[in-house]
């Protein structure tokens, strides 16, 4: 059982969701390999059609933008594959390594500057903070489905 209050330092966690437009562009495998090599390890993840229901309550803070619809609508138009990452600093690096929520401004090497065209379908979603990595987290699992393991390269990588 892991304990939310632990979740900083190399604890720390966040929530990345490949987006329909990414598992529709077989993209899931090329960004899970991203965070991998990075040295962050995968704590849960699942592949489901999210609801209407589940998407307005995670784009709570959105509501009242005019985009808001359209983009619920998107986001249950198909698979996603919702993920929990783990590691230091993991809501801040993989925040750059997503890019811009424009692709337009983000650098090549991103996930966004490499793979897409369109702020409407910018492939992932990633918290932007660790309180709303917390909340999107305890949204899309529930603590049995998330997994505390040693990573034996953890020296290897933490001093």
């Amino acid at each position: 059982m892991c304990e939310i209050s632990a979740w900083t330092g190399v604890n720390e966690r966040t929530f990345i969701a490949v987006k329909p437009d990414g598992v529709q562009r077989r993209l899931v495998g090329e960004i899970i390999r991203r965070f991998e090599r990075k040295g962050f390890k995968l704590v849960g993840m699942k592949f489901l059609q999210a609801s209407e229901e589940q998407l307005m309550e995670h784009y709570w803070d959105l509501r009242g933008r005019p985009f808001y619809k359209g983009l619920v609508k998107y986001m249950s138009s198909g698979p996603i594959v919702a993920m929990v990452w783990q590691g230091l600093d993991v809501v801040k690096t993989s925040r750059r390594m997503l890019g811009e929520t424009n692709p337009a401004n983000s650098l090549p090497g991103t996930i966004r500057g490499d793979f897409c065209v369109e702020v409407g379908r910018n492939v992932i979603h990633g918290s932007d903070s660790v309180e709303s990595a917390q909340r999107e987290i305890s949204l899309w699992f529930k603590e049995h489905e998330l997994i505390c393991w040693d990573e034996s390269t953890e020296h290897w990588l933490y001093a």
